[in-house]
């Protein structure tokens, strides 16, 4: 979504309901998310009572040791995901009498202003509203399965952006009729528990609010994909999770020598 400011973080509620997506992604998010540039330098001086025996310090890199935070990271998150069945993902919105709020609040405002006065114009603009159906159509194919190919070459026809941008140059460009398409194929991808928000979709006649809640039910199912696929992914990681950990746990061991000294942070 345009200025998306939300965040991802741990839930106790149980997962949607929902068609799967690509787990990998949503758990390199979470890494990411959790990772902090910090560096250190370990102890070089040997307790060996004789000083012949002290190593000099092994030089690592940064991005060994941010190797090795992620590692953990990873370790981590999957014996959560593992051993507690309420585990979820979901959007932590920023109080909106905080600073944060605030100002994410006026930049989406502007944002949504903007896009209103160029359909307002004479002769209207739409290369802005474009590019959020180009937006769009990426994430509806992001939820689809490698099976879907007919719905697939469907979205990809009718939110072809380069169709669209003649017929805006022609002035013949159904910026509603593009809209109510993207609502009906959301509904066939969507959650049961987002049935109503699609409901509410369809109700909404102010084409500028319609697209604003577009991209927010469609961050929320994001959000659904993801723990669908945490509650699919489950037994399998509760199956693998001894082995699992116990290699993770071998790669930090290695990527982090006890005896190391780290270049390259800034």
């Amino acid at each position: 979504m345009p200025f998306n400011g939300e965040k991802q973080c741990v839930g106790e509620d149980q997962p949607s309901d929902s068609d799967s997506s690509r787990f990998s992604e949503s758990m390199a998010s979470l890494s990411d998310y959790e990772c902090s540039r910090q560096s250190f330098t370990s102890d070089s001086s040997s307790k060996s009572s004789s000083p012949a025996s002290t190593s000099p310090p092994r030089v690592v890199t940064f991005d060994e040791v941010m190797a090795a935070t992620r590692n953990l990271s990873n370790m981590t998150l999957a014996h959560e995901i593992a051993v507690n069945e309420n585990f979820q993902l979901k959007q932590e919105a920023l109080p909106e009498n905080s600073l944060a709020g605030r100002v994410k609040h006026i930049v989406h405002q502007a944002f949504w202003d903007v896009l209103a006065s160029e359909l307002n114009a004479d002769p209207p603009e739409f290369e802005h509203a474009i590019k959020l159906f180009e937006e769009i159509r990426e994430i509806l194919l992001s939820f689809l399965t490698p099976g879907g190919n007919r719905l697939r070459n469907q979205i990809c026809e009718v939110l072809d952006t380069d169709l669209i941008r003649q017929q805006a140059e022609h002035s013949a460009v159904d910026i509603q009729g593009l809209a109510n398409y993207v609502i009906s194929t959301m509904g066939k991808l969507c959650a049961p528990v987002r049935d109503n928000d699609i409901r509410e979709l369809k109700a909404t006649d102010n084409i500028v609010e319609v697209l604003r809640q577009i991209f927010h039910v469609l961050d929320l199912m994001k959000m659904d994909m993801a723990n669908f696929t945490i509650m699919s992914l489950r037994p399998h990681l509760q199956r693998q999770l001894v082995e699992y950990e116990r290699n993770k746990f071998q790669e930090i061991l290695e990527e982090t020598p006890r005896n190391a000294e780290v270049v390259g942070a800034s």
